[in-house]
């Protein structure tokens, strides 16, 4: 799948990789040309991606466990945040651009303290009347300040950093944003297993983080000039005006394009494993409750896959250059796909013990996953910058939302169906007792899921050819592809 080692002896010498992981680290030395507004943005960036994920891993079992809601309702009102929050990422650019860094921000946390707020509330005043009613225009509420949030960071990192220190700085966004990922995590452990109180304070926690977001922003971002490195500013001066089209100028023109459409395929190939990490929020949390108990250390488990990815982007990223994007994409997806598999074997062959053979095949199959990940994902990304043409990538990645909206949709309405199926509650004895019928179990459930996922990645496989006509996607070869 690699270069084969006449390939290799043909290049010029790669550096070492103990070189490759030092320049990692040396390149966020440029962040210095960076002002404290940076750094506020990667401080917001740790408290709003620790309250979003603690809550994304908590959602579909506090709509239960807290709002009485069943795991069919509980997936239809979650399936209005998926959506809407998709949404919203078409337009919230627009928005940001129009208001500015400081109002935007200020605006998304105040949309997230009203809607987390009410939800917080619904969950801790037992008899507040038509709560359970009031969910759907609260996740509702939630989606706008959710995506605009992202689009804020993206906004902020690009004023604050200059030309030299970009890249560094977005790397140091996406390790953050891991870090808070995993600490979301370790909360929900804190909070059910050690703290033993109600599933809302996990909530709570994300209404906080927006008070205090608010007030970094109001006392340390003061400005929104483009930071410049010495030298750069000169080169900016003399750059020609770029022509600029109308938005709809754009689409015609990106809906014309053959490399388009094979976009959209190759982006819906892999739909099936980038789904996997939806149903770490929409199935597993319930799934882990059922089959391992209330015990069951879900915060823990949902934080092994961002430290995985924190030490896969110091070690992996800088190795992972020297291959093939597209045959890593493809590679790192059939890791990340066949992890699945890890939850259809039988339980009995890691342990006697139910809870400590489905711990053990929770962690095979996350770490599998991750490994997986750390290959796959940032080539995605790079095959999207290969293939869009100049000019054109924001409306590239913008497209690629479309077919991942209808599967997200799909999966979140169908997940409480699933739930009822092949999880339901009450299910362990059964699972004990060796009397659960193949095709009513969870085991039933992943294998589906699973298949799913490598069928998309075998269609990728077979029209590689089609897929990368046209497009260099070997960073080792600096000879210019042929169409």
């Amino acid at each position: 799948m690699f270069q084969t080692v006449k390939d290799c002896a043909m290049l010029p010498r790669s550096k070492s990789t103990l070189e490759l992981i030092k320049g990692y680290f040396l390149d966020f030395k440029v962040l210095k040309d960076c002002p404290r507004e940076f750094w506020t943005i990667q401080a917001i960036n740790l408290l709003d991606s620790l309250a979003y994920f603690a809550f994304l891993n908590i959602a579909v079992v506090f709509l239960s466990e807290n709002l009485g809601l069943s795991d069919v309702r509980a997936g239809y009102v979650f399936t209005v945040f998926t959506i809407s929050t998709t949404l919203m990422l078409f337009f919230s650019g627009f928005v940001t651009d129009s208001l500015g860094v400081r109002r935007a921000l200020h605006l998304a946390m105040v949309l997230l303290f009203v809607s987390r707020g009410g939800i917080a509330l619904c969950g801790l005043w037992e008899g507040m009347p038509h709560r359970q009613t009031l969910m759907w225009p609260l996740f509702l509420l939630l989606a706008p300040g959710t995506a605009m949030v992202q689009t804020v960071f993206q906004a902020a990192i690009r004023r604050y950093t200059s030309d030299r220190a970009r890249s560094a700085g977005y790397s140091l966004w996406y390790l953050v944003m891991n870090i808070g990922a995993a600490l979301g995590g370790f909360v929900i452990d804190f909070v059910r297993l050690t703290l033993k109180i109600n599933n809302t304070w996990i909530i709570n926690i994300g209404v906080g983080g927006a008070i205090l977001c608010s007030l970094l922003t109001l006392l340390f971002i003061r400005h929104e000039l483009q930071v410049r490195a010495p030298g750069e500013v000169t080169a900016v001066a003399e750059e020609k005006p770029v022509e600029r089209k109308k938005p709809w100028q754009i689409l015609t023109e990106v809906v014309t394009q053959s490399a388009f459409w094979r976009f959209i395929v190759l982006v819906s190939c892999v739909i099936g494993v980038r789904a996997i990490f939806l149903y770490m929020a929409l199935l597993q949390p319930k799934y882990w409750l059922r089959v391992i108990g209330q015990d069951a250390p879900m915060g823990l488990f949902q934080a092994i896959n961002p430290i995985l990815i924190i030490v896969g982007l110091i070690f992996f990223i800088p190795i992972a250059n020297r291959f093939n994007i597209y045959k890593m994409l493809i590679f790192g997806g059939f890791i990340s796909s066949i992890s699945v598999f890890a939850l259809v074997l039988p339980w009995r062959w890691f342990s006697g013990d139910i809870v400590a053979a489905y711990t053990a095949m929770t962690v095979m199959q996350l770490v599998i996953l991750s490994i997986g990940e750390i290959i796959w994902s940032p080539k995605l990304q790079e095959y999207t910058a290969a293939v869009a043409p100049p000019g054109q990538e924001g409306s590239y990645l913008g497209m690629s939302l479309l077919p991942y909206f209808v599967a997200k949709t799909f999966i979140s309405m169908l997940s409480g169906h699933m739930l009822e199926r092949f999880c339901p509650e009450g299910i362990q004895p059964q699972i004990l007792a060796g009397t659960l019928p193949f095709w009513r179990s969870p085991e039933a459930m992943w294998l589906i899921l699973g298949l799913f996922a490598l069928a998309g990645l075998v269609v990728a496989l077979i029209f590689k050819g089609w897929l990368t006509r046209g497009v260099n996607l070997d960073p080792a070869r600096q000879a210019p592809a042929t169409a």
